[in-house]
């Protein structure tokens, strides 16, 4: 920061004040640049600092939004602390405690169950499981009476189920604003379609780069394609890298398009490569093999019938 911008920080960007004593200057919040002592003078400064003010607020987003996530969106499993598996078929989400369980610590507590002959529960909380969806929904809505963001996401999907779209974006609504990602995803997917709410390409986009940030590789993804679309090759790619890094296979594979383009260095691609293999390893297990053999075994034996 040059003397002259520390000074503005130290006084009203408007008409001078300096932020002493009883004085509170207030940053403003889209830049961060300026300060100012009241809202009017902040709305008198605001023409000349209007545009100054919207290319720095697009460099701070940029900076937010090509940011290595730590994690996937999905966490790791309660149980083992592995992260969880992209693949949705490989865990398992409970309506009773809101946690989604991989498919390995599922099937050890389903085979310790049936050598015990113990009731069926949930691997975390030990509720019995629900007998029926409508007793899994009554669950979810417990859930919801805490405020649980997850419990919203569930709860919108089993309206958009059903076709009420209207129900499903007031959930996913309000899952967004607790912090759930998968929700700010379904509702960038809704305001997309417009089912349930109008089209708003900018709310859609918003939505979709909250996900990004948070960590959901395929909202990512699906900014690396609008990118694309856009003509933009050097932000699709680092949204590509930035999935492929979280182990989404599809981003890799948009990557190793890109490279025969001309348009990913040797570099970039040889790193992508070796963090998705190490994004994936880290979601395996013995436990976890085993129980996919199972799955594998049961789905081939089901489509022998």
């Amino acid at each position: 920061m040059s003397g002259e911008e520390a000074d503005k920080m130290l006084c009203c960007a408007s008409c001078g004040t300096a932020g002493v004593d009883d004085i509170k200057l207030k940053k403003c919040t889209a830049c961060h640049l300026v300060k100012y002592c009241s809202v009017k003078c902040q709305r008198e400064h605001r023409p000349q600092h209007k545009k100054k003010c919207k290319k720095r607020a697009a460099e701070l987003r940029d900076e937010l939004l090509f940011k290595q996530p730590e994690g996937r969106h999905h966490g790791d499993c309660p149980i083992c602390c592995h992260p969880l598996p992209l693949d949705p078929k490989l865990s398992m989400f409970m309506g009773c405690c809101c946690n989604t369980i991989c498919l390995g610590c599922e099937y050890a507590n389903q085979e310790r169950e049936f050598g015990l002959k113990l009731e069926e529960k949930c691997p975390f909380c030990r509720q019995p499981s629900p007998k029926s969806e409508e007793e899994h929904l009554q669950r979810v809505r417990k859930r919801i009476e805490a405020n649980d963001p997850v419990a919203f996401w569930e709860m919108g999907k089993s309206c958009e189920e059903e076709g009420d779209y209207r129900g499903a974006f007031q959930n996913f609504s309000k899952g967004a604003e607790l912090g759930n990602l998968e929700a700010h995803h379904e509702l960038s997917l809704l305001y997309q379609k417009g089912e349930g709410v109008g089209k708003d390409l900018k709310k859609q986009f918003y939505h979709l780069e909250e996900a990004a940030i948070g960590g959901h590789p395929d909202a990512r993804h699906n900014l690396g394609c609008h990118e694309l679309e856009s003509n933009r090759p050097d932000r699709a790619v680092k949204h590509f890298i930035i999935a492929a890094n979280l182990g989404l296979d599809e981003s890799l594979g948009m990557l190793k398009d890109l490279f025969r383009l001309g348009l990913v260095s040797n570099e970039d691609l040889a790193a992508a490569l070796r963090a998705h293999q190490a994004s994936v390893d880290e979601t395996k297990s013995r436990q976890r093999d085993a129980a996919e053999a199972a799955l594998a075994w049961r789905e081939a034996k089901d489509a022998s019938r």
